[in-house]
């Protein structure tokens, strides 16, 4: 796949260090069409776990980095010059709804690449040949008895003795006579078989560190890698970290958004983002925050300890069945020093005055 992208992502790459090192009038026109060429990207989403979201979902979040610029765009000439409004109009629709609906109606959930050898047509079964005359004749028919309960009826008609030739049942032959029955089933003949499960062949998944279109860094698979390091990033690009375990990594710069996905014991330090910090999926894990964050959200997690720095204490922390997490801040008579607060698990839901209210659980003890 990282071969059939390259062609791609070598036209993003010159596009944005076009877009970046003009000084053009048009500038925001060229990081406008620059930003907007990820968004062709979806082609090379292969499933769940490859690092990007679903096509839909990449079309719309690739169109909203470039729209930024492309509203700059609109607001700048909206009362000097109606073509770069028209031109401004177009790029959005170019992609959404356009490439969106499309993408939508053909292929919503990535697209379906031809196997090999498909090409060939299997040509159909003919027809069953007709059955020969002879089924039809009438001699044929009329010398053969007549089949089903017809004959049976046929014979009780003709008046012959329909027990005739039966061998009569004697009292030594009814089941309740029979001393070789005893009603237990025998077990003698019987071989077992082991049946042995069968084992995977499959070894682990290879890991991944890189940058995707230059959007996206995916760091994956990583296992005991404690000098896992993004120094070259900045707040058009996302992180996404996913599998990772008994691992550090740092992201020396401040990027948009940061997304830790299945990872174990798993330890991130960043600067900063611009929109959210999501945890989702980990166990044991811990975050620390050197500048602000805005958002950070901790899904479906079993034990987080967030480190905020005093840019980053008013930030919106939400959490979804998740436990064990714990925020510290700085300590403020003591410097260096952390101070813990546990965020609530447990909570109380009472109906009072026709509505429910939540209250979290305390706990007090000696």
């Amino acid at each position: 796949m990282a071969v059939f992208m390259a062609p791609l992502n070598e036209i993003v790459m010159e596009a944005n260090a076009l877009a970046e090192g003009t000084r053009s009038n048009h500038a925001n026109h060229l990081k406008a069409a620059a930003g907007s060429l990820a968004a062709l990207a979806w082609i090379g989403y292969t499933g769940k776990g490859c690092g990007m979201l679903l096509p839909i979902a990449h079309v719309e979040e690739s169109w909203q980095m470039a729209e930024f610029y492309s509203n700059k765009v609109l607001v700048e000439y909206k009362n000097k010059d109606p073509d770069h409004v028209e031109w401004a109009k177009a790029l959005k629709e170019l992609y959404v709804p356009n490439l969106r609906d499309y993408v939508k109606r053909f292929y919503p959930l990535g697209p379906v690449w031809q196997p090999p050898g498909s090409g060939t047509t299997i040509k159909a079964p003919s027809a069953p040949s007709p059955p020969s005359a002879s089924l039809f004749s009438s001699s044929a028919t009329s010398s053969q008895p007549k089949p089903g309960m017809s004959a049976v009826f046929a014979e009780i008609s003709s008046g012959k003795p329909v027990t005739q030739g039966l061998r009569k049942v004697t009292d030594d032959m009814k089941s309740k006579n029979r001393t070789d029955r005893t009603g237990v089933v025998a077990t003698e003949g019987k071989q077992s078989r082991n049946v042995s499960a069968p084992t995977s062949t499959k070894g682990p998944a290879p890991a991944k560190f890189e940058l995707q279109m230059g959007r996206k860094w995916v760091v994956e698979h990583h296992i005991g890698n404690k000098g896992l390091t993004i120094e070259d990033c900045d707040t058009k690009q996302s992180v996404y970290v996913f599998g990772c375990k008994d691992s550090v990594l740092q992201v020396k710069g401040k990027v948009n958004n940061i997304t830790m996905d299945k990872c174990t014991k798993l330890g991130v330090l960043f600067k900063g983002v611009v929109a959210a910090f999501e945890v989702v999926n980990c166990n044991s894990v811990e975050v620390q925050c050197e500048g602000s964050v805005p958002t950070i959200s901790i899904d479906n997690t079993s034990g987080c300890q967030l480190y905020l720095s005093n840019e980053s204490l008013e930030a919106s922390i939400t959490t979804a069945k998740s436990s064990e997490v714990n925020a510290l801040v700085p300590d403020v008579n003591s410097e260096g020093d952390w101070t813990e607060h546990p965020l609530p698990q447990q909570y109380i839901h009472a109906f009072k005055e026709g509505q429910f209210t939540t209250l979290p659980v305390s706990h007090s003890g000696a």
